[in-house]
């Protein structure tokens, strides 16, 4: 009789979720023309705070030879001491099928920093790429977030960040404030999450995309 193969035992676990959102919005800003996007994630977590995942959407640009799928590639280290977590990582943005004269790919280092306090937890972190998505220099974004539990499985969730970008005119439009507020809720396995989005940018310097808009997603983790 022959002997079953050793099953390799890999450290960590690991983790996914597909979600159905009625817009895609980053950093205020719509990457799907304001429609509707499918995401999905894979993740592997260690217990000594090591993470490696993929993230993914559809994307519509509006431009020829973009694309139309995004995938975020991650990886880091998050560690608690004193009661604040600190993450340090960095983040691949990648296009596939978009043509390489946009230069839309970029890499982006990271570093936070949360802390969960009695009633609210809240965290801030800043994000540095030296060269950003189509030529546009270096860029830096920071991000403040803040959670509010309310009754079981409701939230409150609020966020403000605010993108820098050396070169304006190669992504059209100026250094941008972004803000949201919203509430999440989970029932039977999933999560429903609605936001409101908006910029402090017009419509003379962003005339699609950053208008503000009502967001609401669907996920189920696995």
């Amino acid at each position: 009789q022959a002997e079953e193969p050793e099953l390799i035992n890999i450290p960590g676990s690991f983790s996914g979720s597909l979600g159905f959102f009625t817009d895609y919005k980053f950093r205020g800003v719509s990457q799907t023309a304001s429609e509707m996007a499918v995401q999905g994630s894979f993740d592997w977590n260690h217990n000594m705070g090591f993470y490696l995942g993929v993230w993914g959407s559809n994307v519509e640009f509006g431009a020829a030879g973009a694309g139309n799928t995004e995938f975020d590639i991650y990886a880091g280290v998050a560690r608690e001491y004193w009661g604040i977590t600190f993450d340090i990582g960095g983040i691949y943005y990648t296009y596939p099928g978009a043509n390489d004269d946009l230069e839309l790919d970029y890499f982006e280092y990271k570093f936070g920093m949360s802390y969960d306090f009695e009633l609210i937890a809240m965290g801030a972190s800043i994000y540095y790429t030296p060269e950003n998505t189509s030529s546009s220099g270096n860029a830096t974004y920071v991000s403040y977030d803040a959670e509010v539990p309310l009754v079981s499985r409701l939230s409150l969730v609020g966020h403000v960040g605010h993108q820098w970008v050396q070169d304006e005119t190669a992504i059209t439009r100026p250094d941008t404030v972004d803000w949201s507020v919203g509430a999440s809720y989970a029932t039977h396995g999933f999560d429903l999450s609605l936001h409101y989005i908006d910029t402090d940018l017009t419509t003379a310097e962003c005339s699609t995309g950053c208008d503000s808009s009502v967001v609401f997603g669907i996920s189920r983790g696995f």
